[in-house]
């Protein structure tokens, strides 16, 4: 199989996590949300506005499913890549791994570094209150899919090495 996705709400590491996990494992790394805004030619937020949550939703589905056969790959999912069935369905056949992160962490990481247009605001609450309601809606879903689950808030090295020892378990039919 030789691919690793990981999910979670944004701002969890998986971007981070994935770049240094891929150099391990010695596999090419994929940020859907880049390749996202390579394929819509402009950020998240303005294809949003243009395109409506429907539309954007398509785009991300249709991304995950090329990456899907991809080989050799840790692919870095967007947060919101769980709300779609068919993406479950992809995710649930795979190594996916559940980055679970700490409502105060993740509105913390936001607050440092916002990045507006990369990530539209959700539900236009606080920050705080929209991080703990998309959390609420899609924990099951997070959990529901993920082979491995790994704490967030963890050390990048930490996290990297809790993963790939895993990962190994699974390859070797462990889990």
């Amino acid at each position: 199989m030789s691919r690793v996705y990981l999910i979670g709400p944004r701002a969890c590491g998986k971007t981070t996590v994935g770049r240094i996990l891929a150099e391990k494992l010695k596999f090419k790394f994929y940020d859907s949300d880049s390749l996202i805004v390579e394929r819509a030619g402009c950020e998240i937020a303005a294809y949003v506005e243009s395109h409506g949550w429907s539309g954007f939703r398509d785009l991300e589905s249709a991304v995950l499913n090329g990456l899907s056969g991809k080989s050799e790959a840790v692919i870095s999912c967007g947060g919101g890549i769980v709300v779609r069935e068919e993406n479950l369905f992809i995710l649930r056949r795979n190594y996916t791994v559940y980055l679970k992160t700490d409502v105060q962490v993740l509105a913390d990481r936001l607050s440092v570094e916002p990045e507006h247009g990369q990530r539209p605001s959700l539900t236009g609450k606080p920050l705080v209150e929209e991080i703990q309601q998309v959390l609420d809606e899609r924990e099951d879903l997070y959990s529901g899919c993920a082979t491995y689950i790994v704490d967030g808030a963890a050390a990048v090295d930490e996290i990297c090495n809790q993963i790939l020892n895993s990962y190994k378990s699974f390859e070797q039919g462990d889990i």
